[in-house]
């Protein structure tokens, strides 16, 4: 029986493969007589699994030695807070705000922070365009300059981040690339610390990834909690307290997956970003092409991991919703502060899903457009 194909926004699918081999080794991994979820996150069989990960992390994404890679806890909404602990300075910090994340991330570093200041915002646009980086005002000497480069719920997404050199800016940028971490290669020339939650393209909840350069980290607040020191849990390898055991596994087979792919020519990270531009593509073209169904976003601002979309009859909403369920394709309901439909195609939604997803749209519009 084939399953559903699942497009929620977060926690949401992981790859079949992945679940089957956690699966497979649940009870007993690889021979120890111990299921990951029981060993000690200091013994030599979780110690493997936590090397693995990392390296595999690296040599995917490219992370060059300078970065530290630190497996932390309580997602990218702890990190808006966990952030300015860390590197927040007398200067105070910058936010481009982007949609409702970023709001939720500017809002929650005044409270650490001694001064915010917003150098751009979407806002006026109600979030369907991205502001053009020459018409940012970063301040002068500010501590870090943050984004999240791509918006769940507003669907809008940098697909090239932003070089703050050439705009005259000297400080590090910041990237919760959250949502769709993998899906695509990172210049990290243009980055002093990115972090994001498992729970999109990753694993499970519960895992946090920050990659950050060393030369930002061992100038946390006082009034920093020990467990989230960049300097802390980076001297303990991500072992000052008891990381995330069963997330950082669940992550290394991931990464493991990721690895295989291959799309053409291309390998790992560049292949997944060649399907994850085509599954975007066949999307956002069915619902331009329709005469029911409509996106706001701006086409270049579009984001390749969550389309939200709306009908233009909402009295249909919930036929919709309902006829979707029945054709095993789930999790399109939009958030709750914007409404309408939603697709989440993470790099774990093979082409196939988004076929079929396309495939109703055609059928629904066809009997109720």
């Amino acid at each position: 029986m084939q399953r559903p194909y699942n497009f929620s926004a977060g926690p949401a699918a992981i790859p079949e493969e992945v679940l089957q081999r956690a699966a497979a080794e649940m009870l007993d991994w690889q021979g120890s007589g111990m299921g990951v979820m029981e060993m000690s996150h200091r013994g030599k069989e979780f110690l493997s699994i936590y090397e693995a990960a990392e390296a595999g992390f690296r040599s995917l994404l490219s992370i060059p030695p300078e970065f530290k890679i630190l497996f932390m806890q309580g997602g990218g909404l702890a990190e808006n807070a966990i952030v300015p602990l860390n590197l927040s300075r007398a200067a105070g910090v910058d936010f481009v705000v982007t949609g409702s994340w970023s709001q939720k991330s500017q809002k929650e570093a005044r409270k650490y922070a001694s001064e915010v200041n917003i150098a751009a915002s979407g806002e006026t646009s109600s979030f369907t365009t991205l502001p053009d980086p020459a018409s940012w005002t970063p301040s002068v000497g500010a501590s870090y300059l943050h984004i999240c480069s791509n918006e769940t719920i507003n669907g809008v997404e940098f697909h090239e981040l932003p070089d703050l050199r050439a705009l005259g800016c000297d400080a590090p940028l910041v990237v919760d690339f959250s949502s769709h971490v993998a899906s695509r290669p990172v210049d990290w020339s243009r980055v002093g610390l990115a972090f994001g939650g498992a729970q999109k393209n990753i694993g499970p909840a519960g895992l946090t990834i920050v990659v950050v350069r060393e030369d930002l980290i061992g100038q946390a607040l006082p009034a920093c909690p020990s467990a989230f020191d960049y300097r802390l849990v980076a001297d303990n390898h991500s072992m000052y307290n008891t990381p995330p055991t069963w997330g950082i596994y669940m992550a290394g087979l991931t990464f493991d997956w990721l690895a295989r792919q291959t799309e053409g020519e291309a390998h790992g990270i560049a292949a997944m970003e060649q399907r994850n531009i085509a599954k975007a593509a066949l999307l956002y073209g069915t619902i331009d092409g329709s005469q029911l169904y409509y996106n706001k976003v701006s086409p270049p601002c579009r984001s390749r991991m969550n389309v939200p979309f709306f009908l233009r009859n909402e009295a249909l909403n919930d036929a919709f919703l309902a006829g979707a369920r029945e054709r095993g394709l789930l999790q399109l309901k939009g958030h709750k502060s914007v409404g309408g439909m939603r697709a989440s195609i993470y790099n774990a939604m093979p082409l196939a899903g988004v076929q079929a997803l396309v495939d109703y749209l055609h059928d629904f519009e066809k009997a109720h457009g």
